[in-house]
Formats: C-alpha cells, structure tokens, sequence
C-alpha cells in the first residue's frame, strides 16, 4: 500500500462528501455522489480487495448515480421558484 496515495485519497473522499452535502443543485450532489463511488472504488483496489472494489464501481457509481439522476429528471418541483 502507498501511504501517500491513501492519504490523497482519503482527502478527496472527505472534500467530495462535504461539498455533496453542501451543494443545493440535486443534480450536481448525484453527479458528485457518483464521484465520490468512484473514489472508494480506487480505496477498495489500492487496499487488494479487487473484487469489493468491482462491485463499488458497478453498484456504487454505476447504477446508484444513474438511478439517483434519473430520479432528479423526472421529479417535478411544486413551486416556480
């Protein structure tokens, strides 16, 4: 295991989770939801577990973020502002 690699990482994992939950754009959070997958993806792989990190980029920022961007496109907003 890299050392250092872990550690820029494990800062981009906690900038990418803060500015998610930040953003008030439901469409940008899912889109860097689906960023955020994908970095615990790259986690998963440098650690060895190859096969958790294969379902993590399938299910985690694969089909999750479409699902969630699918979701913001066919909601409806109830006020015009």
């Amino acid at each position: 295991m890299i050392f250092a690699f872990d550690i820029i990482i494990l800062v981009f994992l906690v900038v990418a989770a803060l500015i998610s939950l930040s953003v008030k754009d439901l469409l940008s959070a899912s889109m860097i939801y689906g960023i955020y997958g994908f970095l615990i993806c790259l986690l998963w792989a440098e650690m060895g577990a190859v096969d958790v990190a294969f379902t993590e980029a399938s299910v985690g920022a694969g089909v999750s973020t479409v699902l969630l961007i699918a979701t913001v496109f066919n909601t409806r907003r109830r006020s015009s502002d």
